[in-house]
């Protein structure tokens, strides 16, 4: 099957006027120079490659965390609706008996692999090894000191499929876990009061993300540098964003972009159980009470916690607020897949990847939505 006359997203993160090839779900041949006479045009529609979320808790009254299956193929379906054709679901701070049952049920999507359905493409396990001061809406009940065998026992449960393991690396030991886990999995700075130099011993130990810029760390300052000027002069580190308009400013949005570069910043959603829910739902966050307020989720205490947009507004939102489109939709395809270590499968409109992509109108108000060549 091909498709001609299209705005296509690249490989090499541009945009380009052609055609490309589907066959047995995979990209064929892309921007070739002699097109089929029956080939579908697509009348300059954009394709871009499916999005893929590696920071989302939940959508439509579920929650990665309740280790349903039900739950989670709900999730997976609304993913895929919205253009999101992967994803990592993110765990909360909870006991680790709640963590193993929720692991054991992405391996069973993964394994059963449900049509129609975003694919789970590995875990971000965001906690339990955080700062109380920077615990933000994690529960502090359930929040631990760096374990790496609780942790590996874990990892080894759901077969490897934990992509992302958050720490605060001023917590004790915290270098020597990043040491260990760097070996089997990408590791992230995350609801930390770390100070600059524990921040840099954790990234020259291994670590090479940054979860949810901005929020739960200490900000810049220019005697105290902390946590982001220590991610930024790394060149491996990657940063996530949540551009949902609500828990960063667009200047700081614009700013993250310009200090990191599009080619080491993630969208995320960081979507609760809220996201699709209507305004003033009461709803179960990590075991504590959460209300989505104005758009947003709050404990009640006022504390800022998920967002209720999903990646593909968060993607639109970033272009709205002056980041680049081209930026903008590396960031929310390709980027994040090399966060999870899936970037040969996906992420991008590449001959032999998996025909997962977006057509979309010029201001991408619709969209179609294809998964490995076949339209939901």
């Amino acid at each position: 099957m091909f498709f001609k006359n299209a705005r296509i997203f690249g490989s090499d993160f541009r945009f380009h006027m052609g055609a490309f090839e589907v066959v047995d779900g995979k990209f064929g041949a892309v921007l070739p120079e002699e097109v089929p006479a029956d080939a579908i045009d697509l009348e300059g529609a954009t394709v871009i490659p499916g999005l893929i979320d590696v920071h989302s808790h939940g959508n439509s009254n579920a929650d990665f965390s309740d280790g349903d299956y039900e739950g989670l193929k709900t999730m997976a379906r609304h993913y895929a609706e919205c253009g999101i054709t992967s994803f990592a679901p993110a765990s909360m701070t909870l006991p680790y008996d709640v963590l193993e049952k929720a692991f054991a049920t992405a391996k069973k999507i993964v394994e059963e692999a449900p049509e129609g359905c975003s694919v789970l493409r590995g875990i971000q396990m965001e906690g339990p090894y955080f700062s109380y001061k920077k615990r933000g809406a994690q529960n502090a009940d359930y929040l631990k000191e760096p374990d790496f065998e609780g942790f590996k026992k874990l990892y080894e449960g759901c077969d490897g499929l934990v992509r992302i393991v958050d720490i605060a690396p001023e917590l004790p030991g915290a270098a020597e876990f990043v040491a260990q886990a760097s070996k089997l999995c990408t590791v992230s700075i995350a609801h930390t009061d770390s100070d600059y130099d524990h921040a840099k011993a954790a990234y020259d130990a291994g670590a090479t993300h940054l979860t949810h810029l901005y929020n739960a760390m200490p900000g810049i300052n220019h005697r105290n540098p902390g946590v982001i000027p220590a991610a930024v002069e790394n060149p491996n580190v990657r940063a996530e964003i949540i551009s949902d308009g609500y828990h960063i400013h667009p200047a700081s949005v614009r700013l993250a972009f310009s200090m990191f570069g599009g080619d080491r910043m993630i969208l995320i959603s960081d979507s609760g159980r809220c996201e699709g829910l209507p305004e003033g739902s009461k709803f179960d966050l990590g075991g504590q009470d959460a209300w989505l307020q104005n758009g947003v989720a709050r404990l009640g205490d006022g504390t800022i916690a998920c967002s209720a947009t999903n990646l593909f507004d968060c993607m639109v939102n970033a272009i709205s607020f002056g980041v680049g489109e081209e930026n903008a939709v590396r960031a929310a395809s390709y980027n994040p897949a090399c966060a999870i270590g899936c970037e040969d499968k996906v992420g991008s409109i590449a001959t032999g990847k998996i025909a997962d992509f977006v057509i979309c109108n010029a201001d991408y108000t619709a969209k179609r939505v294809f998964l490995a060549g076949k339209e939901l």
